[in-house]
């Protein structure tokens, strides 16, 4: 095995992933479209592909090594891997550069809330190459790759139409605690990540095999085939991710990012056509979105809560219109018979002394979504620079009348919020292990709107016994 390049096995499941990207649609402006930026930290022309000599790739893992629980060594086998991500397969390289734009907010949130490596965001690349839909040939689902079996022992269920083993947030939940167990059983980084490949019953085959040794080099030859070549994948994955700009990697332009989407608990049986129709969204990113959905339809049982989860700028609409989407099967409603809500851009010209942060709560968005609509990655910007922001208002659909309130002269619906329609809330007491994700579910509302009514801005402190305003329904 030592010195072959990925492409040389027939049907490695590594390269597999990674093409099954050819078939998303869920980039920006068709594919192959890539954010360069402006100033780059290197020059290099857009067509050029660096390469580089074996100490320059030995010493960039070895700095990464230093900083890292794992065992990041060079050897020719990652070496194949890293020319698979950096020269022949570049293009997909980009577009899974912008899925993490997506996944790994979520991923680094669950590996810290379970003290986990953060490094381990880096293994659902090498699983699903990032592709929520992705299907093994052995029958390994989602992001994670869960076998049934492995995904029922994690709480993931099956059924006729929910696959939860698809769902982004249960799914990495699982893993997280797939990952824990692992290690309580065997006690080191690079044998948990074998024991993820191929189980914890062929690594303790393995072990035995090679006369007892303890780390995963040493019973490498033991493993079967696939995972031989699992952990060097993951390594050379932590080297491309961290070195990107070094090889003329740029992102693709995804459609949405983790900021630009957002969860609510539906309250009705829903298809997807009910909710493209209406929101002019259309089916293949709703099943993107919502991916754990095997009959785009989102089934509806008192005991269990599932969620919709939809585009920021599109919440407001489903909220504002929730009972005639449900409805919508049984009337006759068309997208122009809803109160929409209005997507402006403007250009914003800083002036001098003005902050981002200001900048933003003067829009109404959040720092870290005014950073990633202009490609900012510092907290600092130069005056006569020219920023462009979504702003998100209310819009009265053509031709139709809208009821009147007394006082206030706009549209009745506008003056409620949403999901609090009777203007009172209840207070929720902060558990050990919630999120404002969980809490969300729970009292069937939005993160956004728990944010809006606790007045929470971008980093806010979720300690337990801490009171939140929840809107009762």
């Amino acid at each position: 095995m030592v010195g072959y390049a990925p492409e040389t096995m027939i049907d490695d499941p590594i390269a597999a992933a990674l093409d099954s990207l050819y078939k998303l649609n869920l980039f920006e402006k068709g594919y192959g479209k890539i954010a360069y930026p402006k100033n780059p930290k290197f020059n290099f022309p857009h067509d050029s592909v660096p390469r580089y000599d074996e100490m320059v790739y030995e010493s960039r893992l070895a700095k990464l090594d230093a900083a890292s629980p794992f065992d990041l060594q060079y050897n020719p086998v990652v070496r194949g891997y890293i020319d698979m991500y950096t020269l022949r397969r570049r293009e997909l390289v980009s577009r899974m550069m912008a899925l993490s734009q997506f996944y790994f907010p979520m991923f680094e949130e669950q590996l810290d809330k379970y003290n986990l490596p953060l490094e381990l965001k880096y293994l659902a690349i090498c699983e699903s190459a990032l592709n929520p839909l992705a299907k093994s040939r052995s029958g390994a689902m989602g992001l994670w790759q869960f076998m049934y079996p492995t995904g029922k022992m994690f709480g993931l269920k099956v059924s006729s139409y929910v696959d939860e083993r698809c769902d982004p947030h249960k799914s990495t939940v699982a893993a997280c605690e797939y990952f824990e167990y692992l290690y309580r059983l065997l006690g080191d980084w690079q044998m948990v990540l074998a024991a993820y490949n191929c189980g914890p019953g062929n690594v303790n085959k393995a072990i035995r095999r090679s006369g007892g040794k303890k780390t995963y080099w040493e019973i490498r030859p033991y493993l079967p085939k696939e995972t031989q070549g699992y952990v060097p994948a993951f390594i050379a994955v932590n080297y491309v991710m961290n070195y990107t700009s070094e090889h003329n990697l740029y992102s693709a332009i995804p459609k949405k990012t983790f900021l630009q989407v957002d969860t609510i608990a539906v309250k009705k049986q829903l298809s997807f056509s009910q909710i493209s129709g209406i929101l002019d969204i259309p089916q293949d990113e709703l099943q993107y979105l919502n991916p754990s959905y095997k009959k785009n339809v989102i089934p509806f049982l008192p005991e269990e809560t599932n969620t919709l989860a939809l585009p920021t700028a599109k919440m407001g609409i489903f909220i504002a219109n929730e009972e005639k989407i449900y409805n919508a099967g049984k009337d006759t409603l068309h997208s122009e018979d809803v109160l929409a809500t209005q997507e402006t851009i403007k250009i914003h010209t800083v002036k001098k002394g003005e902050h981002l942060s200001t900048i933003a709560k003067r829009y109404g968005c959040t720092l870290a979504e005014l950073k990633s609509w202009n490609g900012i990655t510092s907290s600092t910007v130069k005056p006569g620079k020219k920023l462009t922001i979504y702003v998100y208002g209310k819009k009265m659909p053509e031709n139709k009348t809208v009821a009147i309130t007394e006082n206030k002269g706009i549209p009745a619906t506008e003056n409620k919020t949403p999901t609090n329609a009777n203007g009172k809330f209840k207070y929720y007491t902060v558990q050990k292990g919630d999120s404002l994700y969980k809490i969300a579910q729970k009292h069937k509302t939005t993160v956004a709107e728990l944010k809006r009514l606790n007045n929470m801005g971008e980093k806010y402190s979720l300690l337990p016994g801490k009171k939140l305003k929840v809107a009762e329904i």
